[in-house]
């Protein structure tokens, strides 16, 4: 049997042409993200991980369109977050089963062709920015907001979670970070959608599956993780003495590090400049100044090195998101790169069923109860 490797560190489990890290850059089907971070829509994103490439003016606009017309919700999945949305039940606990709901209303969510599954790839994308802000806002007692047609994916985002429109600064920074958190390849989410689509199994599915992985602190939950560590800062001079009771604790410093990057995250970044934008625009001066006395901290001290979710945390705080929205807002970007792990799969298909190592005991027999 083959060497172990927990958590499949280094295994090649499958082969995609969706995103790569190579010598710690990350590329979207061979577009460097830096390329892609400083020029694209968050739209031509979605395109490009779906079909290996970017879209024309014309296939763009039909996307757009197709996004706008399917972001308006059944008017019972509106209702059906009345049931469940309260503080006491988490936003990527009510996604999960919200994202279940809507496929009792997509008609064609059993078709199985190459045109119906990537439609339903579009379907979910555009549905799943809506069920996160509809269940933000019935939580709070206020009503959904509808999609305005005449904005853009990022900025209809925004609107339909606050009831405004974005700031231009608020919209540059959100597509952003749309862009920058797509895909990252076979990340533990992108592989256990992977996993449940190999039976053969719905796209629906393989989201539900997905949105589980994502919920964990150790993946999507690191910026909402973050944001909690900043609030407990109470100012700047108190940085030093917050991160020595951690670090004397052993208490891991969250937004740091990652197991495939060593030389440092490059999507970082785009974020820490939209921090330091939108802080200064918003008058959240000091969380981005106690973000920079973290970073250089953890830097000088562990050699440690600022993740994507390091700076998202300040960003989404910055432009008033609950915070226990971040997660869910990852979901959003990511899952343009599910579907598109999903389509993927579905091409080229061999259902997942890796081997394990078994170390318990052996040559036992049954003993009758009564003799136990």
């Amino acid at each position: 049997m083959a060497e172990l490797q927990k958590g499949l560190e280094g295994v090649i489990a499958a082969e995609t042409k969706i995103s790569s890290i190579i010598d710690s850059q990350l590329t979207y089907s061979g577009y460097d993200i830096d390329d892609l971070a400083e020029n694209a829509q968050f739209e031509e994103i979605m395109f490009l991980l779906w079909n290996y490439r970017l879209p024309t003016q014309e296939e763009l606009e039909e996307l757009k369109e197709k996004l706008k017309q399917y972001m308006t919700l059944n008017p019972r999945v509106y209702k059906h977050f009345e049931e469940y949305a309260t503080d006491d039940v988490h936003p990527m606990t009510a996604l999960r089963t919200s994202v279940s709901y809507i496929a009792h209303f997509d008609p064609d969510a059993e078709e199985e062709t190459d045109e119906s599954r990537k439609n339903r790839a579009i379907r979910i994308q555009a549905k799943i920015a809506s069920l996160v802000t509809a269940f933000s806002r019935v939580r709070e007692g206020k009503e959904p907001v509808k999609p305005n047609s005449d904005l853009s994916y990022a900025a209809n985002f925004l609107y339909m979670l606050k009831g405004e429109l974005p700031s231009d600064t608020e919209v540059e920074a959100f597509n952003k970070a749309l862009i920058l958190h797509a895909d990252h390849e076979l990340n533990a989410s992108a592989f256990t959608a992977r996993c449940a689509v190999s039976s053969l199994s719905d796209m629906y599915s393989g989201i539900v599956a997905a949105i589980g992985s994502l919920k964990g602190p150790l993946h999507g939950g690191a910026n909402e993780q973050v944001m909690k560590m900043l609030s407990e800062v109470k100012s700047l001079d108190e940085v030093d003495n917050y991160l020595d009771k951690k670090l004397a604790n052993k208490e891991k410093i969250m937004g740091f590090g990652h197991r495939v990057y060593k030389e440092g995250d490059p999507r970082a970044k785009y974020l820490k400049e939209m921090s330091r934008k939108i802080t200064s625009e918003t008058g959240h001066n000091e969380l981005y100044e106690i973000s920079l006395a973290i970073e250089k901290r953890m830097h000088d001290e562990k050699g440690l090195i600022p993740n994507v979710d390091f700076f998202s945390a300040t960003v989404y705080h910055s432009m008033e998101i609950p915070h226990d929205i971040f997660t869910p807002i990852f979901a959003v970007s990511r899952t343009a790169g599910w579907t598109a792990h999903i389509l993927e799969q579905y091409r080229d298909n061999r259902i997942i069923r890796p081997r394990a190592k078994y170390v318990g005991e052996t040559n036992r027999k049954y003993v009758a109860v009564e003799e136990r």
